[in-house]
Order: structure tokens, then C-alpha cells, then sequence
């Protein structure tokens, strides 16, 4: 098995944690409304699924949420609630640090919106500075497991599908990056994932 010449990285549960059930409670809170009308709204309604593909912009998002929950939340504060839901998957930093320091390509490949994505590179400095190629599916106009993010992450890596390798928490998304020709496994645990790593002949100090 080859060293890939392209790693890319997951955002969500793999560089960082993150909770729907917070959002939505935040959500809820700044609304005046219930947390399980906020689900109904972003996910059976499919709100969330379209500002992560980019056919809204954040102020269509304000705009639909509120048309939909009845509520007229300020815009600022309900963006912030639901983006202030992340923190760093710290036992996971020193692996890409180590990866990045060998001198090996990183990317992210993920489904997120906008608010999410400058939320969370503003606070984690590492996105930026670490990884030097960002596939975001509002950006592509679709989302994981579509074969277009991976023929979109596969352009902007500028390598051949088979020469990239990808970690995902959803197994569905692994299976489709499979599907397009990527190296792609399961995020479990970062002892894993540096054990996949090794096994592709991989070498960094970690």
C-alpha cells in the first residue's frame, strides 16, 4: 500500500466535537420557542440541510427560521447559538500537527455552513494554518456522501482520487468516498486512526 500524497480530515466529530442537542436547546432559548420545534424546523423541514448546501445565504436562514417557528429572534444572537456548540478534539492536534510538520498535504472535507465554518475558523486557528485546502459542502453546492464533493475534493487536492486519503465519523459518507476512489476509513478513536496512518506507510513524529 502507497503513502497517499493527500490527507483530508473531516470537521465535524473528527477535528471537533460538536452537539446538535445544544444547538438546538440555544437555539430554542433565544427564540422564546421549544428545542424540539427548532429540530423539526432545521431537520425534518429541512432548513439546515439547505443552508449547508449553499442555496440560502445566512440572512435566508434568519429569514426562514423565523417564517417557520413564528418567533423573531435577533439575527446576531441566533447565530451565535447555534454555532457556540464546538470545542477541539484536542487528543487528535498533536496527530495533525505531526503530519503537518512531515510535510504531508491536509485538507478538510466537510458538510457545514457558513456561520459554522467562520465561527469555527476564527476560534480554532488550526483550520487555517494546518490545513491548506477547504471543501465545504456550501461552497461545492452538495453535500457528503454525493460523488460530487469527493470530485470537487479531488480537484482542489489536485491528485488523483486513488492517492487521497479521508476520515469520516458517518459510515455512509466513508462509503461514498470509497465509491469515488478515496483511501477512506472511520473515525473512532485517534489511536486508530494513527494506526491506519502507520499501515499506509505513513511517517510522522507522533
Amino acid at each position: 500500500m502507497f503513502p497517499p500524497r493527500f490527507l483530508y480530515f473531516d470537521l465535524g466529530n473528527v477535528l471537533l466535537k460538536f452537539s446538535v442537542e445544544v444547538m438546538c436547546r440555544q437555539m430554542a432559548e433565544v427564540a422564546g420557542i421549544e428545542p424540539r420545534r427548532v429540530h423539526e424546523v432545521l431537520f425534518s423541514d429541512g432548513l439546515q440541510a439547505d443552508y449547508e448546501l449553499g442555496r440560502i445565504t445566512s440572512r435566508g436562514f434568519h429569514e426562514r427560521f423565523c417564517a417557520a417557528t413564528g418567533a423573531a429572534p435577533d439575527a446576531e444572537a441566533l447565530r451565535a447559538a447555534a454555532c457556540d456548540i464546538f470545542t477541539l478534539n484536542v487528543g487528535l492536534v498533536p496527530v495533525v500537527a505531526g503530519l503537518y510538520g512531515a510535510g504531508y498535504r491536509l485538507g478538510i472535507l466537510s458538510n457545514t455552513c457558513e456561520a459554522h465554518w467562520e465561527h469555527c475558523r476564527r476560534r480554532f486557528r488550526l483550520l487555517d494554518e494546518l490545513f491548506g485546502v477547504h471543501v465545504l459542502s456550501y461552497r461545492v453546492g452538495a453535500m457528503k456522501p454525493d460523488a460530487a464533493m469527493f470530485r470537487a475534493a479531488a480537484e482542489a487536492a489536485g491528485v488523483e482520487p486513488h492517492a487521497i486519503f479521508f476520515v469520516d465519523d458517518i459510515a455512509r459518507h466513508v462509503a461514498g468516498a470509497r465509491a469515488a476512489g478515496f483511501d477512506a476509513v472511520p473515525y473512532t478513536t485517534t489511536a486508530d486512526l494513527v494506526a491506519e496512518l502507520r499501515r499506509r506507510g505513513i511517517q510522522f513524529n507522533y
